[in-house]
């Protein structure tokens, strides 16, 4: 009997972890099975372990865990199963053999690819498009956060008593001129990010031909100077836009079109009458209306935080709890993006003096605590972790130091009524404690490390953030080690 070959892509929404987690989890278990194995990554990075058409073509069965849109063209013909990445991660054995055995051909008759019955593995729906566009928006949030903390620190204007008196930079100085010329960089990067998140939705929506619209008729709902209003209209009316302009493209392509101008039709007329109709849709239509219901809520938000003491803490309670409630899913990115969402939008309508961190401080204290709880809970309650378990406890204090939620996936995945509950506990206790504490976070690595790598102001310099987000790790090995029950 000849040894299975198999082949596969992961892809998650965002690039990141589960990409890999769930190629690691396939390539392991495809080998203690015996068979041959190559799985190609599509993360965040680009394309790695690429796979050939030789391998491709020899391949028993394709597998792709995959939570956004890839070229199938290269897979007609070969036997496809399709599960999502979390699946590959959960139920690698499972995926592996229902491949073999249930995979169809694609491409025959219009065929699509087997989809693997574990599981919500419906393909598109919202949260997939909004996660496409995250994917491609995290590395200029990254970049841009950065360039704009190391400047802003040249911000501040103290007295000799180290006191801040006045923010703003000096450009008489050398430096003082460079610290300024960066955070205008920095303040491009969030201007641009919204149009590249929203031509990214698009693009998952309906492909490359709903890029243009999306990201021009994105842009223009942001500028309240061609609005001719007082503000922009934000995230929401960068979904907004995005969704319209998938559609519209959508429709667009169902037209047949006389076979003469078919080569020119995704590349020129389909992104010409897309972007039409779209931008005429922001300057007649949505484009006011939008801006003025975010500035609503911005103003709304921060008249809370002034007036009331307690408003921060509830905002960082709730925002942390749905950061450690899914570990990376759905709640979790929602979070995310409404913490950048409202900093960014805010930055743009009234400066960095008057900014809300409120949502994104919450975000970033809470993103690491549920892998370093489960780390923290293996150190001190060691007779409840197997080995296997406690070398798992250590990739997850790996992935946590950086600020990735997802390392806690596979403990949650085991035991969700022990893990959950302590995650959700522990990340509400960071996100409450970051934003009551007057914590401002501009950006870096949401954990321990993020206030000595990035930019966080904080009542007591470096010590503030680390309290408040051990204090959440500490919540959260707590409930775990009393949970859990000792190891046979």
């Amino acid at each position: 009997m000849s040894q299975k070959k198999i082949v596969g892509v992961t892809a998650c929404s965002a690039g990141i972890a589960h990409t890999y987690m769930a190629a690691e989890s396939l390539e392991k278990a495809a080998e203690e099975k015996g068979y041959q194995v190559k799985i190609e990554t599509q993360g965040s990075i680009g394309v790695e372990n690429g796979l050939t058409d030789q391998e491709i073509e020899e391949a028993d069965v394709v597998i792709l865990a995959v939570e956004i849109n890839i070229d199938m063209s290269r897979f007609n013909g070969k036997r496809v199963m399709r599960v999502r990445a979390s699946e590959a991660i959960k139920n690698s054995n499972e995926v592996i053999e229902n491949a073999l055995n249930d995979a169809t051909v694609y491409g025959e008759k219009g065929a699509k690819a087997g989809v693997a019955k574990m599981g919500n593995t419906k393909e598109g729906g919202f949260f997939q498009h909004i996660m496409a566009g995250i994917s491609y928006m995290i590395p200029m949030v990254i970049a841009s956060g950065l360039i704009l903390a190391i400047a802003n620190v040249y911000a501040f204007q103290r007295d000799e008593a180290g006191r801040i008196i006045e923010w703003g930079f000096d450009t008489s100085t050398a430096m003082g001129g460079l610290m300024s010329n960066l955070f205008e960089v920095g303040q491009v990067g969030f201007l641009l990010m919204i149009p590249l998140f929203a031509g990214f939705v698009a693009n998952s929506i309906a492909g490359k031909p709903a890029i243009a619209a999306a990201m021009i008729g994105t842009y223009i709902a942001n500028d309240a100077e061609l609005l001719g209003g007082e503000a922009g209209g934000g995230f929401l009316a960068a979904i907004l836009v995005a969704f319209a302009a998938g559609y519209l493209v959508n429709l667009l392509k169902k037209i047949p079109y006389p076979k003469l101008i078919q080569p020119i039709v995704p590349i020129m007329l389909i992104p010409f009458v897309s972007t039409l109709i779209i931008t005429l849709l922001v300057f007649y239509g949505i484009g006011n209306p939008m801006a003025s219901m975010m500035d609503f809520l911005y103003e709304g938000l921060t008249t809370l935080n002034e007036n009331y003491a307690a408003a921060p803490v509830i905002v960082g309670v709730i925002i942390g709890a749905m950061v450690g409630f899914d570990l990376g899913g759905p709640l979790n990115k929602t979070a995310l993006v409404f913490g950048t969402a409202v900093f960014t939008d805010t930055v743009a309508k009234y400066g960095i003096e008057g900014a809300n961190f409120v949502p994104q401080t919450a975000t970033q204290a809470a993103i690491s605590v549920a892998p370093l709880g489960i780390w923290l809970a293996s150190i001190l309650f060691k007779n409840k972790f197997s080995p296997t378990e406690k070398v798992s406890a250590n990739s997850a204090f790996g992935m946590g130091i950086v600020g990735v939620t997802e390392g806690a996936i596979p403990f949650g995945a085991q035991d969700p009524i022990r893990m959950i509950p302590a995650f959700v506990a522990g990340s509400a206790v960071a996100g409450g404690l970051a934003a009551g504490l007057g914590i401002k976070f501009y950006g870096g690595i949401g954990s321990p490390l993020g206030t000595f790598v990035g930019y966080i102001e904080q009542p007591i310099p470096f010590i503030t953030w680390i309290f408040s987000v051990l204090m959440g790790v500490l919540v959260t090995a707590l409930i775990i080690g009393f949970t859990k029950k000792k190891v046979e």
